[in-house]
């Protein structure tokens, strides 16, 4: 269809032109020609001296398939071990990183989430792309300029995820590869600028545009490229700008490239330091949900001990007033001393306020009715207990059907939710059993 529109087009323009007209055309096509010819010639013809230069620079690639086999062993260990590839707990535990645990004192994983990958198809065009350039940039630069340029992006990367999302778990090497591309796009720059036996042919690119169009059509259909990883993109090109002088003549200079990954990694430390200390709030919610359990729990001896001629209505009231309430305070207090509350999870902290105030509210409103045998004031009780009750399920962590058998930090971040005992499960207060005062 696309040819015969081309072709239609074609007929009409010479059908609707003078001679005179097509001839100033051709004329202006020729003049275009000789500009382009040049780029034709170098995509027809095989650059067999850049080759030869390159592999006599640089005989053997070491940071290529070292930083590739890492990321294959760690995908290799997953597979083989226990969790799926899905599961957040799983990927902690392999070094992914994740706010509540970076941002205390687990820095290193910045630079090991780089090496862990969600999926085959993740791993797979992560280091196709990354074996495809390292061939031709390690070679260029330097094992030493190439490999600080793929975890310089990479760290950079995974801070820039975290600062946007922490309660994210943030794995995988796009801004890494991404950064190794910016590297690239700046030797293309600094070789057409600077003419030399290194400056990279124009063949060579069509020769990497396969893995590297893999990892771009997987990256973007995956939804894994995002601010982040432009980020590692344009930290590999101004990297590769401030190493690239000179790489004409030899490999980039080591005092150049240890210069430039010191001030990638102080850039680093100053981004990170407002992150420090994000807290981990499902713990904490999973305490709400421990502290309803126990004093409802509390509650439920006290009413069998009234059922059973031990307990006056008064005492059940003691029991609230000297119990139920002191743990309910103790529990919110805990809340709110709650520092480093990322911003996703500020309606949890927000919703479990409003359980410990309803919460609150219904069991003094109980206590009143159990001193003064006010009917009206039980059942206003009940009222608000079950606004809280509500207010507590859309907090509470789903149900996990069988604990996850991972690592310990990933047990210590995320432990198994505890039940609330249900309305049902529960004896009905003494005003739905009509107990006397």
């Amino acid at each position: 269809m696309m040819i015969l529109v081309f072709v239609a087009l074609l007929g009409g323009g010479y059908y609707f032109t003078t001679p005179m007209e097509r001839e100033r055309m051709l004329l202006a096509a020729k003049r275009r020609y000789k500009h382009v010819r040049p780029i034709l010639d170098e995509l027809r013809f095989e650059p067999g001296a850049f080759g030869d230069a390159l592999r006599e620079r640089t005989p053997t690639i070491v940071a290529t398939p070292a930083l590739a086999a890492i990321g294959v062993v760690i995908y290799v260990l997953m597979l083989v071990g226990p969790g799926h590839f899905s599961d957040p707990e799983t990927l902690i535990g392999r070094g992914g990183s994740w706010g509540p645990l970076t941002t205390n004192g687990e820095w290193w994983r910045l630079v090991t989430a780089i090496f862990v990958h969600a999926g085959l198809l993740h791993v797979v065009a992560n280091t196709l792309a990354l074996v495809q350039l390292g061939l031709i940039l390690e070679r260029l630069f330097g094992r030493a300029a190439f490999a600080a340029t793929y975890v310089g992006a990479g760290m950079l990367t995974t801070l820039a995820s975290l600062a946007i999302d922490p309660v994210t778990v943030t794995v995988g090497a796009t801004g890494a590869v991404l950064g190794i591309h910016g590297l690239l796009a700046a030797a293309l720059i600094t070789g057409r600028v600077f003419p030399s036996p290194m400056t990279i042919p124009l063949i060579t690119l069509v020769r990497v545009a396969p893995a590297s169009g893999l990892f771009v059509l997987y990256s973007v259909l995956s939804g894994r490229v995002g601010w982040p990883e432009l980020a590692g993109l344009v930290v590999g090109f101004v990297f590769g700008l401030v190493v690239a002088r000179g790489v004409g003549d030899r490999p980039a200079s080591s005092p150049r490239v240890a210069t430039s990954m010191a001030i990638v990694c102080i850039v680093t430390i100053v981004s990170a330091a407002p992150l420090r200390g994000v807290a981990d709030v499902k713990p904490e919610i999973e305490r709400v949900v421990a502290v309803e359990r126990s004093t409802a729990a509390a509650y439920d001896a006290a009413v069998n001990r009234f059922q059973n001629g031990q307990l006056t209505t008064a005492g059940m009231a003691d029991v609230i007033d000297r119990t139920i309430l002191p743990e309910l305070a103790a529990a919110e207090a805990r809340l709110k001393k709650l520092d480093g509350v990322p911003r996703q999870h500020k309606p949890l902290v927000d919703g479990a306020q409003q359980y410990f105030d309803l919460r609150e509210a219904s069991w003094l409103a109980r206590v009143e009715g159990l001193r003064k045998a006010k009917t009206p004031k039980l059942r206003e009780a009940e009222t608000i207990e079950r606004a809280a009750l509500d207010a507590l399920d859309k907090v509470k962590p789903p149900e996990k059907s069988a604990p996850a058998a991972e690592s310990a930090p990933a047990q210590k971040s995320q432990p198994a939710e505890k039940t609330r005992p249900t309305e049902k499960s529960r004896p009905a207060p003494p005003s739905a059993r009509r107990a006397r005062p």
